[in-house]
């Protein structure tokens, strides 16, 4: 019988900023047991914002914490994979979602780097729908301030090209995490492929030294190297499981 997922909503709406960003930088945050993606050679990271919504857990839906936004920072990383072969995944540097119990349960069940700040979201997709202008943008107080988030896009949403940056951005179907003692775990995200929005223009006004550290200041301070608006879709997040490194290891060699 499969598994039944942990976790199932609809994400829709994910604003994507995408930065060339140092190795060195992310290297330190890589799981165990994987290794740093890239594509055409360069190291990246993404800052994204959605729209969660018809979140249930185990099938049950929480009252209060349904429907609500995410902000995340995000890089990527593959692992070679007991069926031989490349599972290519994410790993979150930050999120930012605006309830308390939601960012209990991510750090209790998965120990990802969940925050709970108020949020808010701006959306007129409406006309996009037509082929005309659309908007989206997430805003988030934090360290005193609010942040904000935005992609403006034009044309119709089309799946990209697999060979494409945005197809390397939004085909991950697989996430890695950092556990308490150092180990990693691994677990599965099924969606079906997105498609995408090109962007007509994007805004990050953010304190990055004050949101995710002095590190990430120089790289996430310039234009972004992409940007685009991805229409997502129903997600199911599985449980996980710890990795095997002796495993890992010995089949790499």
């Amino acid at each position: 019988m499969p598994e039944r997922p942990f976790l199932t909503a609809v994400w829709r709406y994910l604003v994507m900023l995408n930065y060339e960003v140092p190795p060195a930088l992310l290297l330190p945050l890589v799981p165990a047991g994987t290794e740093l993606d890239t594509w055409g050679g360069a190291t990246l990271a993404s800052v994204v914002g959605f729209r969660f919504l018809d979140t249930r857990v185990l099938g049950l839906s929480i009252p209060g914490h349904r429907d609500f936004d995410e902000v995340n920072l995000r890089f990527y990383v593959r692992r070679y994979a007991e069926d031989g072969r490349w599972r290519r995944a994410v790993v979150f540097i930050r999120e930012l979602v605006p309830r308390r119990a939601i960012a209990s349960v991510a750090r209790w069940f998965y120990n990802e780097p969940y925050s709970a700040v108020p949020m808010r979201h701006e959306l007129e997709m409406a006309k996009a729908g037509d082929g005309e202008t659309g908007r989206a943008a997430y805003s988030w107080r934090c360290a005193g301030r609010w942040h904000r988030l935005e992609v403006k896009t034009r044309g119709l949403p089309r799946l990209p090209d697999p060979t494409s940056e945005a197809a390397f951005i939004t085909d991950h179907y697989w996430g890695y995490t950092v556990q308490r003692d150092g180990g990693a775990k691994e677990y599965q995200v099924e969606h079906q492929p997105w498609r995408v929005w090109e962007a007509a223009g994007a805004q990050f006004d953010c304190d990055v030294p004050a949101v995710y550290g002095a590190g990430f200041a120089e790289c996430l301070s310039v234009r972004p190297r992409s940007a685009f608006l991805a229409e997502g879709s129903a997600v199911a997040v599985h449980r996980g499981r710890r990795l095997s490194l002796i495993w890992s290891e010995a089949t790499r060699r």
